[in-house]
């Protein structure tokens, strides 16, 4: 029995809202000095339900940093789809 690729789908629900602040850390195990950056996204997604539901990250820079790179390497993948 063989399927396609289109026959498998990734439930992940959709992308609703991108909400994201700076801020200095006072105080943190993942920061080596005080008053390092950090950046807070806040993502809501609306699950396959319809029910809304929040997802907050609060990155160093450098895993901000990271974290966009990848976004821009799966949008590369996708435009190529």
């Amino acid at each position: 029995m063989s399927s396609s690729l289109g026959d498998h789908v990734l439930g992940v629900g959709q992308l609703i809202d991108v909400q994201w602040k700076v801020g200095m850390a006072m105080s943190s195990d993942t920061c080596k000095q005080l008053n390092c950056p950090f950046v807070t996204l806040t993502l809501t997604v609306a699950e396959a339900g319809g029910n809304l539901k929040t997802h907050p990250l609060e990155l160093t820079m450098d895993q901000f940093r990271n974290f966009t790179n990848q976004l821009k390497e799966i949008g590369k993948v996708l435009e190529m789809v």
